[in-house]
């Protein structure tokens, strides 16, 4: 077969595009899925899924588009889904291209709220600490239509109940795209003037569509950001707004905000005058209470007499001079004794009554060293002679002056008669000198010996 027969990826997946563009069919469409595989960029394409029990689309959803959903999607919400189908060449896959989303089953204004609600409330935007209303409000910030019926109610009302506050009209639009930005800005312009006590936001009554600008999340958090208290009174009793939740005080009616930033001046003048009245009286009771308190203050002793205003001082400062005498002579007394065992103790301590002291233990030990060495002596001198007498009494030479000697031969004493033998030569040591012999002799046990 002829190459040029064979188509490229390219150009068949060209092909395939034109078709799905051209189809009518496919050119709008209109879906209801399951949201699969959504992580929403900020301020960005949205890139998705749409499916159900059995198949499975891939989708897109640009910026501008997505911008004009009134809720947030949410993985794993059922949607309704207007778009055109087409290929997308560089995957070779098709998806839809997404113009419109809404909630299958709820409104997409309704769910829009309900987000919002339960995004705010967890934030404490709902159950922070309101602000309270100004009592007699000098000026009053109204933020409304300038062609509404509500700012005549509001005018009106106020005139009847206070006339001598102002009201200042903050034209904005509240209804359309821009009205949730106007009524943001009006919010904020009032707050950087600072000069006014209240701020009251209306808006008669109308669709959920003709409200919606005061559900958007830039009005609930410039009505929460305010530093001065706002009055939200938005559509029928039964309608109830985010601004209604935020704001400070909500109100069913124009009419009812008006009443609620003012008072009403008759009743007011009525009730000071009854306020001075009751002051007066008071003033007249405290008055007379007061010239009955002078009376008796001014028959008082201390004026008839004023000398005894003083006796008793003059008696309490003898008595305290008394006792500062006592106290003073007391301490002077336990200070002298103090000072008198102070010097006692010195004098037992003073160094010159040691050092005596410690002279005469000197002169003791001396003494007692001397009699002890006399005794000493003494004692050894009777033992030293008791020693030379007993070694005297057991001296050699003593019992030899008793006619004993002794016999040596050649140096060795001899002790036994069986160490000497006939002709042998021994020498005699008598008390006064020494004799030569010859053995002639000896005996042993009665036997003699040659």
């Amino acid at each position: 077969m002829d190459k040029e027969n064979y188509l490229t990826v390219t150009a068949l997946t060209q092909y395939i595009k034109r078709k799905f563009d051209v189809d009518p069919y496919l050119g709008r469409v209109y879906l209801v899925g399951e949201i699969s595989n959504l992580r929403i960029r900020p301020h960005a394409h949205q890139y998705f899924s749409l499916k159900d029990d059995h198949a499975k689309i891939n989708a897109i959803m640009f910026k501008s588009a997505f911008e004009k959903v009134k809720f947030t999607p949410e993985t794993g919400m059922k949607v309704l889904v207007t778009g055109r189908l087409s290929v997308y060449e560089a995957s070779g896959s098709y998806q839809i291209y997404i113009d419109s989303m809404q909630p299958d089953g709820v409104g997409a204004l309704y769910q829009a709220y309900e987000q919002l609600k339960t995004k705010l409330s967890a934030e404490g935007l709902f159950t922070a600490p309101k602000q309270p209303l100004v009592r007699f409000p000098k000026r009053i910030a109204v933020i409304t239509s300038p062609s509404g019926a509500v700012i005549r109610d509001i005018i009106t009302t106020t005139r009847r109940r206070f006339p001598i506050t102002q009201l200042v009209l903050f034209p904005a639009q509240v209804q359309g795209t821009e009205a949730a930005k106007e009524i943001t800005t009006r919010i904020q312009q009032v707050n950087a003037l600072g000069s006014f006590d209240t701020i009251i936001l209306g808006r008669g009554g109308g669709s959920i569509e003709d409200l919606w600008p005061f559900n958007e999340e830039q009005v609930a958090r410039a009505i929460f950001a305010s530093k001065i208290p706002i009055i939200s009174s938005v559509g029928h009793e039964t309608d109830t707004t985010i601004a209604d939740l935020v704001a400070d005080v909500r109100a069913a009616t124009p009419t009812a905000a008006a009443e609620l930033a003012t008072p009403v001046l008759s009743e007011e003048i009525l009730y000071l005058s009854q306020r001075r009245t009751r002051i007066f009286n008071a003033f007249m009771n405290l008055l007379k209470k007061d010239r009955q308190s002078l009376n008796r203050l001014d028959q008082s002793y201390v004026f008839q007499d004023p000398r005894r205003l003083y006796e008793g001082y003059v008696q309490n400062l003898d008595y305290l001079n008394e006792r500062l005498k006592q106290n003073m002579t007391a301490t002077l007394n336990f200070y002298q004794n103090q000072l008198n065992k102070s010097q006692q103790t010195l004098f037992l301590n003073s160094p010159a009554n040691h050092i005596q002291q410690e002279q005469q233990t000197v002169t003791n030990l001396k003494t007692r060293l001397n009699r002890g060495i006399q005794a000493l002596f003494t004692t050894k001198s009777t033992e030293l002679k008791h020693s030379i007498s007993a070694l005297d009494y057991l001296s050699p030479l003593k019992i030899m002056s008793r006619g004993y000697s002794y016999v040596t031969r050649q140096g060795k004493v001899v002790k036994k008669a069986s160490e000497l033998k006939s002709d042998t030569e021994i020498e005699l040591h008598l008390s006064d000198g020494t004799a030569k012999a010859k053995v002639t002799e000896t005996e042993q046990g009665g036997q003699k010996n040659d």
